[in-house]
C-alpha cells in the first residue's frame, strides 16, 4: 500500500456525522465476509494512497496571486487538487464553506495597493513590493496560479524564474477564494461587487445542470453553494459502496442465478437487506422485485453466511436509504433557493 496523504479531504467530512455516528466506520466498511475478502474488490479506503497517488504529488504546492478589490493576496494550495483528472467537477466543493478549504488553501500573505493597476501592467511590468510579496514564498521550479491571462504573461516577463499557470481549474480556486475571501482574506475590509464575483464556477453549473437546475450566476448565492456541498458530500460517500455492491451483486448471479444488469446501488442493498431481514423489509421494498426473485432471495440466504458479511450489508443499507433522504432535501432546499433568486 502507498503512503497515505496526511489528510482527509474535507469534501466528505459534513455528511458523514449525518448518516452515521462512527465517522470513521462509513470509510473503513467492507461488504464480503472475512473468508471473501481476498477474492473480493472492496472499495478503497478514502485514506489509501492508491486512490490519491503518492504522498510527493499530493503534497506538492503550488501559490495562488488572488486579486482582491483592494490589493493582491498569496495563497499556497495543494496542486494536487488541480491536477486531478476531475478536477473541474470537484474543486468547487473545497470552497464551498469555510471548513472544507482548510489545509488546503492557506494564506501567505495580503497587501492593500492604493493602485493595484501599478501593481501590475504591460508597460512597467510587476512592481517591487508585488515582486517582494511573490518572491517572499516562491520557491525553484514552484509555479504560481493567476486569475488573468495577461498577469501570466506580465509576471513570467518581470519575474523569469516563477512559471505561471492560468487555466478553467485555476479559475475554479479563484471563484472559491472569491466565495470564502471574508473568512480567507478577513484584513480585506472592501466587498466583492457583482461584477468581481464572475464568472461562476463552471464545476458547480455542471453540478446544478446534471440535477435539472438551470442556473444563471446570479441566481447563486450562499445558502445555494452549501446546499450543494451536502448533496455533493452524500453522492461522494454513496458512490463509495459502488463497486462492494456491485461485487456482492456478481455474487446473486454466482449462487443464486439472479441477473442484476441494470440495478441501481440501492437495488442491490434493498436485495441484500431481503435476504438478511425479510421480516424487516417493507413491502414497498419487496414490490421491487418479482416474486421469483424474492422466493430466492430468501431460499438462499444461508448459501451467503461465508460470502456476503450480513451486518455490514444491512448498515449499507440503512446508510444508502438516509443519503437518499439528505439528498431529496438538499433537491428539494436548492430548488426553493433558486425559486427565491
Amino acid at each position: 500500500m502507498s503512503t497515505a496523504p496526511p489528510e482527509c479531504p474535507p469534501p466528505l467530512r459534513s455528511v458523514l456525522s449525518l448518516t452515521t455516528p462512527n465517522r470513521n466506520g462509513t470509510l473503513h466498511r467492507v461488504l464480503a465476509s472475512p473468508v471473501q475478502r481476498e477474492e473480493s474488490q472492496p472499495v478503497r479506503d478514502l485514506l489509501d494512497g492508491s486512490s490519491f497517488g503518492n504522498y510527493a504529488a499530493y503534497a506538492a504546492e503550488i501559490l495562488v496571486l488572488f486579486e482582491t478589490p483592494s490589493g493582491f493576496a498569496v495563497f499556497s494550495m495543494k496542486e494536487y487538487y488541480l491536477n486531478q483528472q476531475d478536477a473541474m467537477k470537484n474543486i468547487w466543493a473545497i470552497f464551498g464553506e469555510d471548513f472544507r478549504s482548510r489545509g488546503i488553501a492557506r494564506l501567505k500573505e495580503f497587501q492593500m495597493f492604493n493602485d493595484k493597476s501599478s501593481a501590475i501592467n504591460h508597460v512597467t511590468g510587476v512592481s517591487r513590493e508585488l515582486s517582494e510579496m511573490i518572491s517572499r514564498y516562491h520557491h525553484p521550479y514552484q509555479t504560481l496560479a493567476v486569475g488573468k491571462s495577461e498577469y501570466k504573461g506580465i509576471i513570467e516577463k518581470s519575474l523569469p524564474g516563477v512559471p505561471c499557470r492560468f487555466d478553467e481549474a485555476v479559475l475554479e480556486v479563484m471563484w472559491g477564494l472569491k466565495n470564502l475571501m471574508d473568512s480567507l482574506v478577513p484584513e480585506e475590509e472592501l466587498k466583492l461587487t457583482q461584477e468581481d464575483r464572475l464568472p461562476m464556477s463552471q464545476g458547480l453549473k455542471m453540478f446544478l445542470d446534471r440535477h435539472g437546475f438551470d442556473v444563471k450566476p446570479e441566481m447563486v448565492k450562499g445558502d445555494v453553494v452549501v446546499t450543494a456541498c451536502l448533496l455533493y458530500d452524500a453522492e461522494v460517500i454513496e458512490n463509495r459502496y459502488g463497486e462492494q455492491l456491485h461485487w456482492a451483486a456478481g455474487k446473486l448471479k454466482d449462487v443464486s442465478g439472479i441477473d442484476s444488469a441494470g440495478w441501481k446501488m440501492m437495488k442491490i442493498a434493498t436485495a441484500l437487506k431481503i435476504m438478511f431481514d425479510p421480516l424487516e423489509t417493507t413491502d414497498h421494498d419487496m414490490q421491487k422485485f418479482t416474486p421469483g426473485e424474492v422466493k430466492r432471495l430468501k431460499r438462499d440466504a444461508r448459501k451467503f453466511e461465508d460470502i456476503i458479511n450480513e451486518d455490514e450489508s444491512l448498515k449499507i443499507y440503512t446508510e444508502l436509504v438516509v443519503l437518499h433522504a439528505v439528498k431529496m432535501d438538499a433537491l428539494r432546499n436548492i430548488g426553493l433557493n433558486l425559486r427565491r433568486s
